[in-house]
């Protein structure tokens, strides 16, 4: 294919003219219907039919080329959960309407999840920013009501108009009055939309199970709050202090720059690791097991849960391999572990039947506890899709142990009450082990 001045067109630029995906999927949270048989959702899609002719108008898609998704376009008898994955997997952008009702909703939460996976693994990959989330209010959200995930988005309600803030979509829709700020407002959301995806470019992902996905907003039952917390701690070696012959592309200056998945991830694991914790609705806090074992004396009782990444080559330290072992011995069940390698690192291919051993020797009480998934992680995490799979559950049953053994503390004047709970992401349910075998080891045998 030429140009008009002659010159060639790139092979991204034809993949891109025949990318047919759709520009947004749009959010929403179904309002329940009452009184006369009314459908409370056709000023949604009367949203939606308007957002799709902007679109339409300001892009190079075909008669027949979806410009948005909603999930009323699901047809009767389709699995729905198999036909939202799927788009969610695909589309360009993602919409959430923000209301009140939307944040208690598991579903859009789930939704909301679904396409931020998309988005971390992006960033993971190419170390490149790939923020693919353009929210709409249709009713205003007071902030204490908002979730972590929508509170860190970085987004200017008001380029869209101060009616627009003051009375969402769902106001300018209904009043007469403000017929022209609705047209303003959609028309910018629509040219916002078309911006981002043509300027974010996120990767395609693998679609996600709605049954079995966890919530962006956690746990609907103790409702929308603050993030929870949640530690992440890596034990890993520094590119300065690497057992004789090991490769260094795999280390940084710090432990925190370990990153097992190179060259298939640009990214330190600890930054992906706490992109994923945050997207459950905790507060992720990094730090190394070198610079928290120098602290520690003796068994504490616990003021956070835990996820303990392990470099199974930060054991050849035999100072370090001792304060692993101590730790290990002190019964932390708060502190799950997790044991990534990187399939294509042919050094850990290479010295798996050594490591392992030597990591059951040092941390058994790690390497048994827990759930299957759990063991499974302990074992080894091959992939960083693996990793992103396993990686809820493993933070669930953290933060179910730390509700265990957390020290309670009355309220002030004596009277004893129950403690808050700390609901789990998928709710205190165990739902999904994902599929972490290598047809080449049996290092990752569940």
């Amino acid at each position: 294919m030429l140009t008009q001045d002659g010159g060639r067109v790139h092979a991204s630029t034809q993949q891109r003219a025949a990318d047919h995906r759709p520009y947004f999927f749009l959010s929403y949270a179904h309002t329940p219907g009452y009184g006369g048989g009314t459908d409370p959702d056709m000023w949604v899609e009367r949203l939606f039919q308007d957002l799709c002719g902007h679109v339409m108008a300001m892009t190079d898609l075909p008669a027949g080329a979806s410009a948005g998704f909603m999930d009323r376009e699901i047809r009767s008898g389709e699995g729905w959960s198999e036909r939202l994955g799927g788009v969610l997997a695909t589309c360009r952008v993602f919409v959430p309407l923000f209301s009140p009702r939307y944040f208690a909703s598991e579903m859009c939460g789930k939704e909301w999840y679904a396409f931020e996976q998309r988005a971390i693994h992006h960033r993971a990959r190419s170390n490149q920013p790939a923020e693919a989330i353009v929210p709409a209010l249709w009713v205003p959200v007071p902030p204490s009501q908002l979730p972590g995930s929508a509170e860190r988005l970085q987004f200017n309600h008001r380029d869209f108009g101060e009616r627009y803030v003051s009375d969402g979509l769902y106001g300018l829709i209904k009043l007469r009055l403000f017929a022209q700020e609705y047209e303003r407002a959609v028309y910018e959301l629509a040219k916002r939309i078309v911006s981002v995806a043509d300027t974010v470019q996120i990767d395609t992902g693998r679609p996600v199970d709605y049954r079995l996905a966890p919530s962006a907003f956690g746990s609907t039952s103790s409702g929308v709050g603050a993030p929870r917390p949640m530690q992440i701690t890596i034990a890993a070696p520094t590119r300065h202090d690497l057992p004789e012959g090991r490769n260094a592309d795999y280390y940084g200056d710090h432990p925190q720059d370990w990153n097992p998945y190179y060259p298939a991830a640009a990214r330190p694991l600890a930054y992906v690791a706490e992109e994923l914790v945050r997207s459950l609705n905790y507060q992720a806090v990094i730090t190394s097991f070198d610079e928290e074992s120098g602290q520690q004396e003796g068994k504490q009782a616990p003021d956070t849960p835990e996820i303990l990444l392990v470099d199974r080559w930060a054991l050849v330290d035999e100072d370090r391999r001792r304060r692993l072992a101590a730790f290990d011995a002190e019964n932390r069940p708060w502190v799950t572990m997790v044991v990534p390698w990187g399939r294509e690192d042919h050094q850990s291919r290479a010295a798996e039947a050594e490591l392992t051993e030597k990591l059951e020797q040092t941390m058994p009480a790690k390497m048994r506890q827990g759930r299957a998934f759990c063991r499974a992680a302990a074992k080894g995490v091959p992939t960083m899709e693996a990793f992103g799979q396993l990686l809820p559950q493993v933070v669930e049953v953290a933060a179910q142990q730390y509700l265990r053994h957390a020290t309670v503390y009355p309220p002030a004047g004596g009277r004893h009450s129950e403690r808050t709970r700390l609901m789990g992401p998928m709710g205190g349910s165990t739902r999904f082990v994902p599929d972490m075998h290598d047809p080449a080891t049996d290092a990752e045998d569940v």
